[in-house]
C-alpha cells in the first residue's frame, strides 16, 4: 500500500515526455526511467498487483518519487542515463566507472616530447586516443621511438644533458638535447608522427620515400640510409596492422555476451586506423533491470527487447557520457535509432551504428565477440572459485547463513607502536569479495597504552553497541550497488573474526555477552607454531574446541586473506596517525625543559599529544623526570 500523497502525485502527472525516479524509505534510489508519457508510464506501476515478482518487490519499496519533464524523447534519454550513472539505482543496468582513459600526448615546444598522459586535455598540447589501456599507450610510444625517434625524457633532464643518453645510442632518439638534430628536422619528425597517429600513414610513408630519394640523388647516402631505416620500420608496422586496409580511422567495436546471469561488453578501439586493443566491462543488476524492462515493454505493447540489446544500449548511453565518441560504432546487436540520434546530439558529431558489418569490419566484430566470450567465461570461473571459498568457510565453521551471496564477515585487528597511536581496523568481506568501501578505522583512546585487550573491547563495543540496541541482528536484503556500506553495516555480520587467540576471543565474548549478542559468530585467528602462514588455528567464543583446517584448506586461505587485510589496514592507519601525532608532539619540544626523552615518555604514557593535553597536572607529574612545576608549564602550553 502506498500513501495518499504518492497516489495523488501520480494522478497529477502530465502526459508529457520526462524522467522519473523511485526512492525507498532510506532515500536510496531504486529505479530511474524515461517515458514518452509520464502519466501513463508511472501510473502503470501503481495500478496493478505485481505479486511476488521482482517488479512487485521494487514497487513495494517505493516511498517517494520525483519526475522531470523534458521537451523530447532524446532529452529524456540523455537525462535518464546521466542520472543512472550518478545515482546508481538498484533496478537499472549499471556499468562501474573506470578510471579515465589514458592518452598519448605530444607536448608543445621547440623539441616536443611524447608522453603517456591521463587526465583533462587542453589545447596547448596534442592528444591522441583515448587508448583502452596504459599498455596500449606505451606500445605506441615505443613505436614512435623506433620510427620517428622522438624524445621521451622530462624537460628538466632534457635541459641539463651534456651528452646523449642511451636511447640515442640504440637509435630510439635523435639527440635533440645536445643539438644532434636541427629544430627543422625534428619538427618534421613530429609532424610525421602526428600524421601517423591520425591514420595518414600512407602519406607519411610516401613523404619519407621522396626525401630518401632526394638525399640519394644528392649523394647524401648517410641521410638517405637514416630515412631508409625509417621507411623500413614504418612499413613493418603497417604490415602488422591489418586494419590499414580499410577506410575507417576511428571506430569502436562493441560485442555483448550474456550467460549465467552475467554479462560482458567487450569494447575494441580503432584510432587513426590502428587497432589499439580492447577492454571488458561487466554490468550489474542484469536480472532486476531485465524484469523492469519486460514489464515496461508489455505496458507499451512492444516486442520485448533481448537482454543483450538492453545491456548494449545501457553501455552506449552510460559509457559515452564522459568519453569522446567516434563517428562509427560496430555493434553485435542493433541499437535503437533514438539512442544513436541522442548520442549524436550529445557529442555534436554525426554518429553511425552498424550491427551487420562486412569484410574487415566483420573480422573486427568476430574478434570482439570472441574476446567477450573469453572474458565472461573467466569471470564466471573466478566467481565460482570465490563462491567455493565462501561455501568452504561456512561448512568448516558449521554456520548456516540465510543466503551464501550475502554472507558477511567483519574482521578486527589492533595496531600501535609501543602503545603510541593505537588504532583498530575493521575490514569487511561481503558478496564473496573484500568490500573496501565498508572498511573502518577506530582511534583508540582512554586506555593504558599497549593494552590490546582493552583496545579490542573498545572497538567491538563501539561497533556493535548501536546494533544491539536497535535489535538489528538479522541479515537484510542485498543492498544496492553503491550503498554497500549502509546496507551491510546496519546488521550484525554472520562471522566476526578477531586477530588473536584465547585472550582476544575472551574479550570479544565478554563484549557480546554484555550486549546480548550471539557468541557463536565470534572466531579468533590464532597464529600457529613459529607464526607460519598455513598453521593458524581457529578459536571459538562459544566453547567449541580449537580447529586446525589444514594448510591446503580453501576456508583457511579465505580466513588468512581477510585477517591479513585487517592487519594491513590497521598498520597503514596507525602509521599515518603516528606521523600526525609526532608532528603535533613538536609542541612539547617548544616548552623549556622538555627534551627528546621527556617528550617520548609523555607520548608513550598518554598515547599521543591528545592524551597529554587531556591529562591533568597531577597525571603529567607522575611521568619520570617531570616535576610539579614542569607539569604545570606543560598543561598551560597545551590549553
Amino acid at each position: 500500500m502506498h500513501s495518499d500523497e504518492i497516489l495523488a502525485q501520480v494522478a497529477a502527472l502530465p502526459a508529457l515526455p520526462g524522467v522519473y525516479r523511485y526512492y525507498d524509505a532510506d532515500d536510496a534510489v531504486l529505479y530511474v526511467g524515461k517515458a514518452r508519457n509520464l502519466k501513463k508510464r508511472v501510473s502503470s506501476y501503481f495500478q496493478k498487483n505485481h505479486g511476488g515478482t521482482r517488479i512487485g518487490h521494487m514497487v513495494g519499496k517505493i516511498a517517494r518519487l520525483e519526475t522531470t519533464v523534458v521537451r523530447s524523447e532524446a532529452e529524456a534519454l540523455l537525462l535518464e542515463n546521466n542520472l543512472i550513472k550518478s545515482l546508481a539505482p538498484r533496478y537499472n543496468i549499471l556499468f562501474r566507472d573506470d578510471k579515465s582513459y589514458p592518452y598519448l600526448k605530444i607536448e608543445a615546444g621547440s623539441f616536443p616530447r611524447v608522453a603517456y598522459y591521463r587526465g583533462a586535455v587542453d589545447r596547448k598540447h596534442s592528444y591522441f586516443g583515448p587508448y583502452p589501456s596504459a599498455w596500449a599507450v606505451k606500445e605506441s610510444i615505443q613505436l614512435l621511438q623506433k620510427v620517428f625517434r622522438l624524445r621521451t625524457c622530462e624537460d628538466t633532464v632534457f635541459a641539463n644533458r651534456t651528452r646523449p643518453c642511451l636511447l640515442y645510442q640504440i637509435k630510439r632518439c635523435t639527440g635533440p638535447c645536445v643539438g644532434l638534430v636541427t629544430p627543422e628536422d625534428y619538427a618534421r619528425d613530429v609532424e610525421h608522427a602526428e600524421a601517423f597517429l591520425r591514420g595518414e600513414a600512407a602519406a607519411v610513408l610516401q613523404a619519407l620515400e621522396q626525401r630518401m630519394m632526394a638525399h640519394a640523388d644528392r649523394l647524401e647516402f648517410e641521410q638517405a640510409a637514416e630515412l631508409r631505416n625509417q621507411v623500413g620500420a614504418l612499413s613493418k608496422v603497417l604490415h602488422q596492422q591489418s586494419v590499414e586496409t580499410v577506410s575507417d580511422k576511428d571506430v569502436d567495436i562493441l560485442a555483448v555476451k550474456v550467460q549465467g546471469g552475467k554479462a560482458c561488453v567487450n569494447l575494441a578501439m580503432v584510432r587513426g586506423g590502428r587497432h589499439l586493443g580492447d577492454r571488458a566491462y561487466f554490468p550489474s543488476h542484469i536480472e532486476d533491470a531485465a524484469a523492469v524492462q519486460e514489464f515496461e515493454d508489455a505496458e507499451e505493447a512492444a516486442a520485448a527487447q533481448p537482454v543483450e540489446v538492453q545491456v548494449l544500449e545501457a553501455f552506449i548511453a552510460q559509457h559515452y557520457i564522459g568519453v569522446p565518441v567516434p563517428p562509427s560504432l560496430i555493434t553485435s546487436h542493433a541499437a535503437s535509432r533514438e539512442l544513436v540520434e541522442a548520442l549524436s546530439l550529445q557529442s555534436g558529431i554525426k554518429v553511425s551504428a552498424v550491427h551487420n558489418p562486412r569484410e574487415q569490419r566483420r573480422l573486427w566484430l568476430e574478434m570482439a565477440q570472441r574476446n567477450a566470450e573469453l572474458q565472461l567465461a573467466r569471470l564466471l570461473a573466478e566467481e565460482g572459485s570465490q563462491q567455493a571459498r565462501t561455501r568452504a568457510l561456512v561448512e568448516a565453521l558449521d554456520l548456516a547463513p540465510d543466503n551464501l551471496d550475502t554472507f558477511r564477515v567483519e574482521c578486527f585487528d589492533i595496531s600501535h607502536t609501543a602503545g603510541e597511536a593505537t588504532q583498530a581496523s575493521c575490514v569487511v568481506f561481503h558478496h564473496h569479495q573484500m568490500c573496501n568501501r565498508e572498511y573502518r578505522r577506530y582511534n583508540i583512546e582512554g586506555i593504558t597504552p599497549g593494552d590490546d585487550y582493552a583496545a579490542m573491547r573498545q572497538v567491538l563495543t563501539r561497533r556493535y553497541a548501536r546494533l544491539a540496541q536497535a535489535g538489528r541482528d538479522t541479515p537484510d536484503a542485498t543492498p544496492p550497488q553503491g550503498k554497500e556500506g549502509r546496507g551491510g553495516a546496519d546488521r550484525l555480520p554472520d562471522l566476526v573474526l578477531v586477530d588473536g587467540g584465547r585472550g582476544q576471543v575472551s574479550m570479544a565474548r565478554e563484549v557480546f555477552a554484555e550486549l546480548g549478542l550471539d557468541l557463536s559468530v565470534i572466531v579468533g585467528v590464532e597464529k600457529g607454531e613459529g607464526r607460519k602462514v598455513g598453521l593458524e588455528e581457529l578459536v571459538f567464543a562459544d566453547g567449541r574446541e580449537k580447529v586446525y583446517l589444514g594448510r591446503e584448506s580453501a576456508a583457511l586461505m579465505l580466513v588468512a586473506q581477510i585477517r591479513d587485510e585487517a592487519h594491513r589496514f590497521a598498520i597503514t592507519g596507525m602509521r599515518a596517525r603516528r606521523a600526525r601525532i609526532r608532528v603535533g608532539g613538536s609542541q612539547l619540544e617548544e616548552i623549556p625543559g622538555i627534551g627528546a626523552k621527556k617528550r617520548a615518555r609523555l607520548l608513550q604514557r598518554f598515547g599521543g599529544i591528545r592524551g597529554v593535553a587531556a591529562a591533568s597536572i597531577e597525571d603529567i607529574a607522575t611521568v619520570e623526570g617531570i616535576g610539579k612545576d614542569l607539569a604545570e608549564q606543560i598543561y598551560r602550553a597545551l590549553h
